[in-house]
């Protein structure tokens, strides 16, 4: 639904403000303390980083979890601990199906049973390990670390223009030292483009509209030149900027951010509408207080009409991105460190569409300390 501001007009009487009840605030959490809800995919690798026949060590809200990718098979995820006695089984071997333990051989199947102790004989085999379920796409690991009954019901990200080959597409997979909410209200709030006046001039963002819905917020906008020249690597991606001042430039390209808990998409088409640069991006949580944020993005740009531009291109585009990035890394940290030393959320904030995505943050999530997955083992079995 479109969102719109009402102002009350009319002040309540003497009378009315002396006799009627005020109901108490609702009081709302801090939001730096909201956990992930881990009822979602999160991407925890990129693809090219689990190699067949290896495995690679991640975490997801502070708990160890390693990827397998058997050499021939899909890639399984399960609880990085043996439990025996609580070695990574990330520093193990990949046989088969299975992934070995380092210490004393423990094997473990992609169901997470224990199919094998050597010493053991025949046997009742021990407890196996949880397991959670695990997808590919976009170049990418996910997997579902909450209630994995959910797994097959919560939808899947769609991941923008990551497969269309009418675009090129700029991995990337930057952590930053700060709470996952604080990345989501950077992107959202493109005002803050005084902070990139360096990289992108003197540019102004004009609002022009938002959506939300009880998952998602969604705002566009505009930008005006004020001072500065076109970034190169823009020019070529967007072509020229008719060159007026202020007001009078025209509406050249549109702006839609959008947070659908958990995800967020930047999406710029031009003033025909065509769809030229569409990002989708991730933030996963990496530590138990969840102060440390993993972020992985996909950046597909629309290749230009003139064959080979794009490749020419690409190196000027990352320097520039890269460069945006790095400044709004440096600020994010700099809040979560305001934050750690005032002991809380002191933030004041005017923008209205900053306000209506810190509500959807704050009724998505989960309580501090129950966004971490399950780690307990099922019940012993026997092999299979």
């Amino acid at each position: 639904m479109s969102d719109t501001l009402s102002v009350q007009t009319e002040a309540p009487t003497r009378d009315q403000a002396t006799t009627a009840p005020v109901p108490p605030a609702t009081p709302q959490p801090d939001l730096r303390t909201v956990d992930a809800d881990p009822d979602f995919w999160y991407p925890v690798a990129w693809s090219s980083q689990v190699r067949r026949g290896k495995t690679f060590g991640v975490r997801y809200a502070g708990v160890p979890i390693v990827l397998v990718r058997p050499e021939e098979g899909s890639v399984f995820a399960l609880y990085d601990r043996c439990p025996h006695r609580q070695v990574p089984l990330s520093k193990g071997t990949v046989n088969g199906q299975t992934v070995r333990c380092c210490y004393h051989g423990w094997a473990f199947g992609r169901s997470g049973r224990c199919i094998d102790v050597p010493y053991l004989g025949k046997g009742k085999l021990p407890n196996g390990v949880r397991t959670y379920p695990c997808r590919e796409a976009g170049g990418l690991v996910f997997i579902f670390p909450g209630d994995p009954a959910k797994a097959d019901t919560v939808p899947f990200p769609k991941l923008g223009s990551v497969d269309d080959p009418a675009f090129k597409t700029k991995r990337f997979s930057p952590r930053v030292n700060c709470h996952y909410t604080f990345m989501h209200e950077n992107l959202m709030d493109m005002n803050h483009q005084f902070l990139h006046r360096r990289q992108m001039g003197q540019i102004k963002a004009r609002f022009l509209g938002q959506d939300k819905g009880e998952n998602f917020i969604e705002a566009r906008y505009s930008f005006m030149r004020s001072a500065g020249q076109q970034p190169l690597a823009e020019r070529l991606i967007f072509g020229k900027h008719k060159d007026l001042k202020g007001a009078e430039q025209p509406v050249e390209e549109v702006v839609t951010i959008r947070t659908t808990y958990p995800y967020q998409t930047l999406q710029i088409h031009d003033k025909d509408g065509d769809l030229i640069m569409d990002l989708w991006t991730a933030y996963v949580p990496v530590d138990k207080d969840q102060r440390v944020t993993q972020s992985f993005g996909l950046l597909a740009v629309l290749r230009p009409q003139t064959p080979l531009l794009i490749d020419l291109i690409w190196p000027a585009l990352g320097w520039f991105t890269n460069r945006i990035f790095l400044e709004d890394k440096d600020i994010v940290e700099m809040e979560q460190q305001a934050w750690n030393e005032q002991g809380g959320d002191r933030n004041v904030e005017i923008f209205p569409v900053v306000k209506a995505l810190r509500e959807l943050l704050a009724r998505s999530g989960v309580p501090a300390g129950k966004g971490m997955p399950d780690t307990t083992n099922p019940a012993p079995t026997s092999a299979a």
